[in-house]
């Protein structure tokens, strides 16, 4: 059970157990647009999680589950990404012709998703091993985008939904834990200077 428990393909089994249960009601007949909100919902907290890791790692040093997660971290971002990817399939359904989608677009809920989604791509296309070794240090700069991917995802949220509420739920323990990284991180920093 332990071995089946750390294989990261049991990891990618339980990700995907929520889009498979969507995509077999879509093939059931039912109506893609209901899951337009969860899969963009899981997409968001995926990506939280995902960067909600190395602050935790810090709160949480010798954790041995914040260990466990951060092994599983680009198999978070890259669900993250695919997630993002099926709710705005699902959307384009729900839109359902090229004229409804244009008159979307300029929505700054709308817009800031598409960003957002754009800068998922090429953060999912280079979270492997191949990718880090090509890019080197260039790796980490590249995947530092995915804060400005979280911005433009709480901004969506927030202006597709006219909910702050149910965004910031999601989104305020993450701004937490990255305040008290940065905290941790410039302490550390100022003591070295000593």
């Amino acid at each position: 059970m332990k071995k089946l428990f750390n294989d990261v393909r049991f990891f990618w089994c339980v990700l995907a157990i929520p889009v498979s249960l969507m995509i077999f009601s879509v093939l059931q007949g039912a109506d893609p647009a209901r899951f337009v909100h969860p899969t963009g919902e899981f997409s968001a907290r995926f990506m939280i999680l995902a960067l909600m890791l190395t602050p935790l790692q810090l709160l949480f040093k010798k954790a041995v589950w914040v260990r466990w997660l951060i092994q599983r971290r680009r198999a978070l971002g890259v669900a993250a990404f695919l997630y993002a990817l099926i709710h705005t399939v699902f959307y384009l359904i729900e839109l359902g012709t090229l004229e409804s989608i244009l008159n979307d677009v300029y929505k700054l809920g709308i817009w800031t998703g598409w960003l957002a989604l754009l800068i998922f791509l090429p953060l999912a296309v280079t979270s492997n091993d191949t990718m880090v070794k090509y890019l080197k240090k260039n790796w980490k700069r590249l995947q530092r985008w995915v804060y400005a991917a979280a911005v433009l995802t709480l901004v969506h949220w927030v202006f597709v939904h006219n909910n702050v509420g149910a965004a910031l739920v999601h989104f305020l323990p993450l701004l937490a834990l990255e305040i008290y990284r940065v905290v941790v991180l410039r302490t550390q920093a100022m003591a070295i200077k000593k």
